[in-house]
């Protein structure tokens, strides 16, 4: 039997079984601002006068905004690897919304081979496994060319 993948923070992040993911936000049914992660309790557009959000599926890819490698263990409650291996960080501009969402880089992304305003797609890889499941995130990648 395949382990269940379940994500480790419920409602940010959908994972399709054709392996595609999307995150999930909100946006204002009154002035059409989108907001990650969900905010359900009021609009948070400063000149809007507030109305309730929808939750709407966002952009799965955008342009790298800024990027950097992260060489030391974040402290807990994020699950310690033993030893820590390091990792790159992103911060992406979503194309529709144009609003920039952090995320940990994909597995065997190399720092040095990025620039930014390349183009990023969304992925979702374990975080960490269990013996009854992998506990998966969100994270960026460079966009396939093809």
């Amino acid at each position: 039997m395949a382990t269940k993948r379940v994500p480790a923070l419920e409602g940010f992040f959908r994972e399709e079984d054709d392996g595609t993911a999307r995150l999930l936000g909100g946006r204002c049914v009154k002035c059409g601002a989108s907001f990650f992660p969900m905010q359900w309790s009021f609009c948070r557009n400063p000149v809007c006068e507030g109305a309730p959000l929808d939750e709407v599926e966002l952009s799965h890819t955008g342009r790298l905004w800024s990027f950097a490698d992260n060489q030391f263990s974040p402290p807990p409650p994020y699950p310690q690897a033993d030893p820590f291996v390091p990792y790159g960080v992103a911060a992406v501009e979503l194309t529709a919304e144009r609003m920039v969402v952090l995320g940990q880089l994909a597995s065997g992304t190399d720092t040095k081979t990025l620039s930014v305003g390349v183009e990023m797609e969304l992925v979702v890889e374990p975080l960490y496994e269990t013996a009854e499941e992998i506990r998966t995130v969100w994270k960026w990648k460079v966009a396939d060319k093809s």
